[in-house]
């Protein structure tokens, strides 16, 4: 299938996709004798594949790596669990900051609704009290 095809049928753009095989995340396919990139249907499983750990959270080097393992023909499941859960840890750090941030900036726009603009001292007495 030429790249065309292949972007049409995964949905995803042929720019992504040489992004991707430059990235070292897709075999370099073959090539018809104008230049052409030529891949296997194969390929669209491994797109498919990408496209859902990418929405998961993992990072082109993670899925690399996933990727590596699979084509060294061993099973990556155990591997994934493990990127799963320090993921998940992350999302859950960050949620935890998101929502100190949210209560921070819950009590300034409290500060802010009740404060005279005639009475701002300094450079932001909302902020600096």
């Amino acid at each position: 299938m030429k790249i065309g095809e292949v972007a049409e049928r995964s949905g995803v753009p042929a720019k992504t996709i040489r992004f991707w095989e430059d990235q070292r995340l897709l075999p370099a396919p073959a090539r018809t004798a104008v230049g052409y990139r030529e891949f296997d249907p194969a390929v669209l499983e491994r797109l498919a594949f990408i496209r859902h750990a990418q929405a998961a959270g993992l990072t082109l080097e993670h899925i690399r790596h996933v990727l590596d393992i699979r084509d060294e023909g061993q099973p990556p499941c155990v591997h994934v669990a493990g990127l799963i859960a320090r993921r998940l840890a992350e999302v859950e750090a960050r949620l935890t900051e998101l929502a100190r941030a949210r209560d921070q900036l819950a009590a300034l726009a409290a500060r802010a609704a009740a404060q005279d603009p005639a009475d701002c001292r300094g450079y932001c007495s909302i902020i600096a009290e």
